[in-house]
């Protein structure tokens, strides 16, 4: 298990400190708005910093030609790397998505996000996230943005047409080829191995092969049932080659809640094999590429649902059915990734109502709140899945001191204050009810919302304390 920061400006050293700023005050500043931005999230810098001349000097800091958001980007890399190489591999989730940004007059050079009839303004991103194998966040390995610029309505057979026109390097494509060849890059300098999870946008050929060559595991869940390369005049596909395979053992998976899906443990029957697919680089061209396929199908899913099917596409070992559940598993963690998209533009960070006036000036105060987001997950995560860990995991003692007199201070007559150091299921709980969470709407744990709100509540009162115990001093 990897150790935790004591803090949030310990926290926020580690991740901006070594931003290379082109001056160190730059820099120095990073670290104070990355640090209080952990304490008071908001997507406006007006709730974040109070102070008329705080807040002045992070809209000049956000604002500015000379901070560089690319160099944010990497210490938050450097920083999730140095996390990771604790571990024996980390899954890191790649996915993309977009900031809905208020834009009335089209004046502020954003572009194009979600359906063109809907009219929506912002920018589009692609972020990586690192993951532990328990599915605890570690933190951004690094994310890519750009503007969506002259889209135009295009049927579905048009869309294919100009897919096939164009080269990799002219087509999105390429953001998501930047993001996966600078993850593993920022990861292998780190000293970390990476197993990366992706979904069906990456089965194309231009990602599998960077895949094949980046040095790391990679599961990619297919989108085509393609052609496997064969030398004879036959024509065979990838799932009627492994429609013909015996299983090899039925799994069980928990699946959390997602759209048209139930939460449930699912039973799987899975299917593997090596197979060569057959690449079509272009329209006279195909390239090999050998692979292990994993398929898994549900049985007896719950009434009314969808089964699950699932092929998936992997240079990680399938010889033994644990490796090949080892696949499964690791598949399901890219979900984490969804989680994150959640408190970074909504949950907690809510990235999608800031107000500034530049694509460049979002893209640094988001890639801030981005890192602050992973915080709010690894936290939230720990709390579900590791209750009985000391709460020391993630809280100073100072935050638990006061932690223990805000919830004595508010508890049913009901409860009981343990002695000693709370678990961090119990800590998590209680900043959870100082964000006003009763657990009586959700019937869930706590979410990012609720606990964002518990711990802007009590990081107030431990700055209260230490300020009256420097002046005792």
């Amino acid at each position: 298990m990897t150790q935790p920061e004591s803090s949030t400006a310990e926290w926020a050293q580690r991740q901006f400190g070594h931003a290379a700023l082109g001056d160190s005050r730059r820099t120095t500043r990073l670290v104070q708005m990355g640090q209080r931005a952990a304490e008071f999230p908001s997507g406006k810098l007006c709730q974040v910093f109070g102070a008329a001349r705080e807040l002045d000097a992070a809209y000049d800091f956000v604002e500015s030609d000379a901070v560089c958001a690319a160099a944010i980007d990497a210490s938050i890399g450097r920083a999730t790397a140095e996390r990771a190489n604790k571990e024996p591999y980390v899954f890191v989730a790649v996915d993309g998505s977009s900031a809905s940004l208020t834009d009335t007059q089209e004046s502020k050079g954003f572009g194009s996000v979600g359906s063109l009839d809907g009219g929506g303004r912002g920018l589009k991103v692609i972020s990586a996230l690192a993951m532990d194998a328990q599915g605890a966040t570690l933190g951004l390995v690094t994310q890519t943005w750009w503007t969506r610029m002259g889209a135009k309505r295009r049927s579905r057979k048009e869309k294919r047409r100009q897919n096939r026109r164009q080269k990799p390097h002219d087509k999105e494509t390429r953001y998501w080829l930047q993001t996966i060849g600078r993850a593993a890059e920022r990861l292998q300098k780190g000293g970390a191995r990476a197993w990366f999870q992706l979904d069906r946008e990456a089965d194309a050929w231009p990602m599998l092969l960077a895949l094949e060559q980046s040095g790391h595991h990679f599961t990619v869940r297919a989108a085509w049932d393609r052609l496997l390369a064969s030398t004879g005049r036959n024509k065979q596909y990838l799932r009627g080659f492994l429609g013909k395979t015996r299983p090899i053992g039925v799994y069980t998976v928990e699946l959390s809640a997602g759209p048209h899906r139930s939460a449930r443990t699912a039973r799987l029957v899975a299917r593997a094999a090596r197979v060569e697919l057959a690449l079509p680089v272009s329209k006279k061209r195909r390239v090999s590429l050998a692979v292990n396929a994993v398929w898994v199908t549900e049985k007896k899913p719950p009434e009314g649902e969808k089964p699950l099917d699932w092929l998936l596409l992997t240079n990680a070992p399938i010889t033994t059915p644990a490796e090949s559940l080892s696949v499964v598993r690791g598949y399901t963690l890219r979900w984490r990734i969804e989680d994150f998209h959640k408190s970074w533009k909504s949950g907690g960070c809510n990235v999608e109502q800031m107000q500034l006036r530049s694509p460049n000036a979002v893209v640094r105060w988001a890639t801030i709140l981005a890192a602050v987001a992973t915080r709010i997950e690894r936290i939230k995560h720990l709390g579900r899945t590791q209750p009985d860990a000391p709460a020391t995991l993630e809280l100073t003692s100072l935050e638990l001191r006061v932690l223990i007199v805000l919830k004595t201070k508010q508890k049913k007559r009901t409860e009981t204050i343990p002695d000693g150091i709370p678990t961090i299921g119990q800590a998590m709980r209680w900043i959870a009810d100082l964000g006003g969470y009763t657990g009586v709407s959700s019937g869930g744990p706590p979410g990012s919302i609720t606990l964002g709100r518990g711990y802007e509540k009590l990081i107030v009162a431990v700055q209260a304390v230490q300020a009256w115990e420097q002046a005792q001093n």
